[in-house]
């Protein structure tokens, strides 16, 4: 019976058993790298954190300006497109006017044509009236013409028309898909920065918050001292002064409707892409308080820099513009007293603050 026993396995020894064990071991360990929670994202600190999301909210802002100055063109391209239809339609209706008006005479001149002129005239019972009526035929044959060659020439245009619009339809297309690119980028940006915050404890969370919050000052603290409004009232040569709320000295009665239209707008959320009345983003805020004052503004940070007269730090006057940033991608309204009024980022509030908090680009006196 033994011989029919199966022979005992031996367990490996030696160097092939550390062999093994060393492949084994290899083994887990690469499944530990791929599976396990080495990766698992690093904790950060809420500094950290803070900077992270800081960053990401201001490469938000960047891409909501280029969003803004895409809409601009893909607006402007529209309206022009819409009127470039608008007038084929019109000049369509013209042509089928003018078209059947031909067909009219042309029918009418079938059903009279069937006697030659010379028949027409000896069966004519008054010839004198029938010569005056056979004048009368030539000269509405020579209008006809003309009015062929017009209607040939509205044909040319209209085709024109339209090759045109094709290229403004081109053109709006390559807007539309750079909007939905930088719309897609600030909202990736912005999904970033909250996944960051959510990492932060409740604790941390709320002082992130509340320091946020601190940002804000009330709105007296805008109120600018004697230094800027000496200075206000000596930008660009004036004299005069008008006041606006928070005991601010505007230099002229537009910068004061300018300054008052940013107070008003004090509390109102940040809401990306928009211009108002219910919420804004920084260059919208701008743009508004100023067209509140008469005055149109161009609808991004780096074009609105170059709206006006540049200005330097040391002669700010309320109503200035002030702008941010090395790629000047944010901007808001001096208000006097080293102080803006402006509008930060998503999940903030237009708010008084100091233009010491952001990395200075520059100043534009608009009016």
């Amino acid at each position: 019976m033994a011989a029919h026993r199966k022979p005992r396995q031996r367990a490996f020894g030696g160097q092939a058993g550390r062999t093994a064990a060393t492949l084994a071991l290899a083994g887990a360990a690469t499944a530990t790298a791929f599976e396990g929670p080495a990766h698992a994202d690093p904790r950060l600190t809420a500094a950290q954190v803070k900077a992270q999301v800081d960053r990401l909210h201001r490469e938000a802002e960047a891409a909501t300006e280029k969003y803004n100055g895409a809409k601009e063109k893909a607006d402007t391209a529209r309206a022009r497109l819409d009127a470039l239809r608008d007038e084929a339609a019109r000049r369509t209706e013209r042509v089928n006017a003018t078209r059947d008006a031909l067909g009219s005479t042309a029918a009418a001149q079938y059903r009279a044509g069937g006697l030659s002129p010379a028949l027409q005239l000896a069966l004519s019972s008054d010839p004198a009236r029938y010569l005056r009526g056979a004048a009368l035929a030539e000269r509405i044959g020579a209008r006809q013409a003309d009015t062929m060659a017009a209607l040939r020439a509205q044909l040319v245009g209209i085709d024109r028309l339209r090759s045109e619009a094709d290229g403004h339809v081109r053109e709006l297309r390559g807007h539309e898909a750079e909007l939905r690119r930088h719309k897609a980028a600030v909202r990736n940006r912005l999904a970033a920065a909250e996944k960051l915050l959510a990492r932060l404890t409740a604790a941390e969370r709320a002082a992130y918050e509340a320091a946020e919050r601190a940002k804000s000052g009330p709105a007296a603290s805008g109120r600018p001292d004697g230094s800027d409004q000496d200075r206000a009232a000596r930008a660009g040569g004036e004299t005069r002064t008008a006041s606006a709320p928070g005991g601010v000295q505007a230099p002229t009665s537009r910068a004061a409707r300018a300054v008052s239209y940013a107070y008003g707008a004090i509390g109102k959320p940040y809401v990306w892409g928009a211009t108002g009345p219910s919420g804004y983003d920084c260059s919208g805020l701008t743009q508004a308080a100023w067209r509140a004052a008469g005055v149109s503004l161009p609808r991004t940070t780096y074009s609105q820099i170059n709206a006006g007269q540049r200005v330097a730090r040391s002669e700010l006057a309320p109503g200035d513009l002030v702008f941010f940033y090395p790629g000047v991608s944010h901007v808001g309204l001096y208000i006097g007293g080293g102080k803006m009024i402006h509008a930060p980022r998503t999940g903030s509030t237009v708010r008084v603050a100091s233009i010491d908090e952001m990395p200075w680009a520059g100043a534009t006196r608009v009016a």
